[in-house]
């Protein structure tokens, strides 16, 4: 990850949003204040306060633009070969070795999430990513299954199953105490057999985690 959205930000709200990033990923949605952001802001803090009146506000901003960006980028982008961009989408969440700000996101996001369970713009706002991220997959899927590179599957349910793994591995992953963690490699044994059996197409290799 390595703020890939934030890389080269623009103009003072995209600064600001980029600021919010790392303050949540450093402090936490429960520590987390505008003054907090403020430091992260290479202008005055004062702007902050000018642009958003919350911290939830903040946040939420943040949390669509990053979506927006998503969403852009993987309609803009033709899918020439889709098992390697099913597999990369797969892979990042259940590496064994995350960076401490990838495992501080992760840990962010599903903190975030929780709050969904009594706010609706939380809510309303992970609803959205899960059909954004559904939609993702069923699009490679779709397109392995025109080149004949995937099986003739129904592909949003597809894209549901592996949606609702792999946030389930980012949550297990991030409220999980232990550092030796052997189920990630259980997940991904199951996740590769079941990508063999039930998506790709006879003689389609599973490459899945071949870098570790």
């Amino acid at each position: 990850m390595s703020e890939p959205f934030f890389s080269d930000p623009e103009g003072t709200r995209e600064q600001i949003l980029a600021a919010t990033y790392r303050a949540l990923s450093r402090h936490g949605y429960a520590d987390l204040t505008i003054s907090a952001i403020g430091e992260e802001f290479e202008k005055s803090p004062s702007l902050v306060y000018r642009h958003y009146d919350s911290k939830d506000d903040l946040v939420l901003a943040c949390l669509s633009y990053m979506l927006d960006q998503f969403e852009t980028r993987f309609t803009d982008e033709e899918i020439t070969d889709p098992r390697c961009r099913l597999e990369s989408f797969l892979g990042w969440g259940l590496v064994e070795d995350l960076s401490d700000e990838e495992d501080e996101f992760i840990a962010s996001l599903v903190e975030l999430r929780s709050l969904a369970v009594h706010d609706d713009d939380y809510g309303r706002h992970f609803s959205r990513s899960d059909r954004v991220f559904e939609r993702h997959l069923a699009t490679i899927l779709r397109a392995g299954i025109d080149q004949g590179v995937f099986q003739d599957r129904d592909p949003d349910r597809v894209a549901v199953i592996l949606n609702t793994l792999m946030f389930g591995s980012l949550v297990r992953r991030a409220t999980q105490q232990d550092t030796d963690q052997p189920w990630i490699e259980h997940v991904r044994a199951e996740l590769a057999t079941f990508l063999e059996t039930q998506v790709y197409a006879d003689g389609v290799a599973v490459r899945l985690f071949d870098d570790d």
